[in-house]
């Protein structure tokens, strides 16, 4: 296995009457050896085009890619020692599953006891020694996603590089192979590079996340931390589902604390004793963010001295099994309260109090849209 290291590298696509398209602009990351890193971001971000520049598949306009100690800008996709698993599975329809896994291999000139065993030794890890003389068109969705990855495994490669390969899954087969896919690493500890634009993928797959958007890469972190401490407000937005709640207001002082008042008659009011930059926004708007999870009836709050307890309507009430989802009206804004407790439609049109956790809030500058610490 290696790591791969990417530096201040861009894609520029030529556009019309002379002008440029910046699909990937300075984008630095350093995968180390064995890690699991998953690039994610909406459609358009960059984060498949950084793949394929990692493959080799979409040409580096400027930067330098490293794939060990190797600069691999001028190296053909063949030659990086490089394994890719692609979103429609990319499998020859007239060989059978062995065929497919073997191809790679036979191109190489592998002896055929070699490729016997490590394609069975591949199917055995996912589960397909059955389906090894069967055609694609005979195959499921996800038994055609496993043979894919099989194909990849039996390369044996330093890196893998996976371009959202659950996206034509559905549900219950895209959890299935997201835990096989991370079992996968664990067992074969390799270095693997994962695309997604599913947050979900992202958070309980990755050893790190990669937060792209609009070409840049927005934030790198595990993916508690970037839950829990989001430099921006896109990443802070991005993540968790419910999203966060964004509220506008202002910052303003009150004897030894900074409270935050919801803008327009709004009834959320945030009292802060720890947070020392707040005060350079005093008199200004400031966004508060809080996740629905940290809202809760106040009946059923165990947040204590950490409460901001607002008055709001309840206006829409979505069951959850479980949990149940609150769509909350403050009078200036719409919040999501996503409550621990099993609830149901009883509680729609009632003004109810609930429990804001502030030592879980954000606050976000609406100029620059990064975090206040």
């Amino acid at each position: 296995m290696a790591k791969v290291t990417v530096n201040h590298v861009y894609k520029i696509y030529p556009a019309e009457k002379g002008t440029n398209v910046i699909a990937v602009e300075d984008v630095n990351l350093e995968i180390a050896d064995r890690e699991f890193v998953v690039l994610v971001g909406p459609s358009g971000c960059g984060k498949s085009t950084t793949l394929r520049m990692i493959a080799g598949l979409e040409e580096i306009s400027r930067g330098d890619i490293y794939i060990g100690d190797r600069r691999v800008n001028d190296v053909a996709p063949k030659d990086r020692d490089i394994a890719m698993v692609f979103q429609n599975y990319a499998l020859y329809p007239h060989m059978n599953v062995f065929d497919n896994m073997a191809f790679g291999l036979r191109l190489r000139k592998y002896a055929k006891t070699e490729i016997k065993k490590r394609v069975n030794d591949a199917a055995s890890i996912l589960g397909i020694e059955g389906l090894l003389d069967r055609k694609p068109k005979a195959l499921s969705g996800g038994q055609r996603q496993r043979v894919a990855v099989g194909r990849a495994i039996v390369r044996q490669p330093k890196v893998f590089l996976f371009d959202e390969p659950l996206s034509n899954l559905d549900a219950k087969m895209r959890v299935q192979m997201r835990t096989e896919i991370t079992k996968l690493h664990q067992r074969l500890q390799a270095t693997i590079i994962y695309v997604t634009h599913d947050q979900i993928e992202a958070m309980t797959m990755g050893d790190r996340i990669v937060v792209m958007n609009n070409g840049k890469v927005q934030q790198t972190d595990t993916p508690l931390k970037l839950y829990n401490e989001p430099d921006n407000l896109f990443v802070a937005g991005f993540l968790g589902s419910p999203p966060m709640n964004f509220i506008n207001g202002e910052l303003k002082q009150e004897r030894d604390a900074v409270v935050f008042k919801e803008m327009q008659g709004g009834t959320i009011e945030v009292r802060f004793k720890d947070r020392p930059r707040a005060r350079e926004f005093f008199g200004r708007p400031m966004l508060l963010g809080i996740r629905p999870e940290d809202i809760e009836l106040a009946e059923f709050s165990n947040t204590g001295k950490a409460a901001a307890r607002f008055p709001a309507i309840v206006d829409i009430v979505e069951p959850m099994g479980a949990e149940t989802n609150l769509y909350l009206q403050t009078g200036a804004h719409t919040v999501v309260c996503r409550s621990q407790r099993a609830l149901d439609h009883r509680e729609t049109g009632h003004r109810l109090q609930f429990d804001l956790n502030a030592s879980k809030a954000h606050l976000f500058d609406p100029m620059t849209t990064s975090r206040v610490i």
